[in-house]
């Protein structure tokens, strides 16, 4: 029997992330059949998440305990500055808006919540907080795109086969598989009240991420009336 944080973790948010493969933007990218208005509003979204899930790797560099640790930080870093983000910036080409504009975009309700909670249990905690941030998002989207890659047709859409082809890649496969190995070491020995902690900042995040297609589908910003001006 396997002793990995991951099984454990695993056990808890398989139901979670089963559920975003039956989410309808999930399903509809893998489809072929999403609306590219609700693509449009995610990519924006997800650009600025990962300007602020960029910062998460930055501190935990910053934290890290050694160069080994430091330099898998300095790797996802820019993984996601340069892979990742370069991604959202070709599909931003294809809609007409500029890496300023991308780089503009305000953050919905759901994007800042999400964020705001990453980022403030890791400056809390050690460096084991950060990487229990950041492991939902990069090791579910891996899971995601996977997952759709065995759709039939999904990988050769024309318009979000690019999307499936980049999540399911080796390339960001790696950096997943690079979140997962360094939560399992630093996991490792830990009494049973802190894995229990940050097992509730991964299931926490894996909600968040739900929270995201829902958002994404809903094309939300701010609640009616939030962007009032205050006199």
């Amino acid at each position: 029997m396997s002793n990995l944080f991951t099984d454990q973790l695993w056990e808890r948010v398989e139901p979670i992330w089963k559920s975003y493969l039956e989410h309808p933007f999930v399903k509809g990218l893998g489809e072929g059949w999403l609306e590219q208005e609700k693509f449009k509003h995610w990519m924006k979204q997800d650009y600025v998440y990962l300007i602020e899930y960029s910062r998460l790797f930055a501190l935990g560099g910053a934290k890290a305990h050694d160069l080994k640790t430091m330099t898998v930080f300095a790797k996802l870093l820019h993984g996601t500055l340069d892979m990742e983000m370069d991604l959202h910036r070709q599909y931003a080409s294809k809609f007409g808006i500029t890496n300023e504009e991308l780089e503009a975009t305000e953050a919905a309700a759901t994007t800042t919540a999400y964020t705001s909670y990453m980022l403030n249990v890791s400056q809390r905690g050690g460096i084991e907080n950060v990487i229990a941030s950041v492991l939902a998002c990069a090791w579910s989207y891996n899971f995601i795109g996977k997952e759709l890659a065995s759709w039939e047709g999904a990988l050769d859409h024309e318009f979000y086969g690019h999307w499936v082809e980049m999540y399911s890649s080796d390339a960001f496969t790696e950096l997943a598989e690079d979140c997962k190995r360094l939560i399992n070491e630093i996991a490792a020995g830990k009494p049973e009240r802190e894995l229990k902690e940050l097992e509730d900042i991964v299931y926490k995040t894996s909600l968040f991420e739900y929270m995201f297609w829902e958002m994404a589908e809903k094309r939300e910003e701010w609640p009616v009336g939030a962007k009032t001006e205050v006199i």
